[in-house]
């Protein structure tokens, strides 16, 4: 998988027009303003950069960390 916790960060930040900074560990990305169309884009690159992943249960969360832990344990389990 080459998707990096710095890559997913910058790829929030694009999609938020916002600095990577602002995105922390806990920051609500809804509140950030992300919305379901550009979550979907998000996941949709991610997935094709990482193939073998099953990147579903992003959906659940709300937080970066949330969206993190789903990807470390698709990488821990690839």
């Amino acid at each position: 998988m080459s998707l990096t916790q710095e890559k997913m960060r910058a790829d929030i930040a694009e999609a938020l027009e916002i600095a990577p900074e602002e995105i922390t560990a806990e920051a609500n990305l809804f509140d950030l303003g992300l919305d379901s169309m550009r979550l979907m884009s998000l996941v949709m690159t991610w997935q094709d950069e990482a193939e073998d992943a099953d990147l579903s249960e992003i959906w659940e969360h709300q937080t970066f960390a949330g969206w993190w832990g789903v990807v470390a344990a698709q990488h821990a389990g690839a």
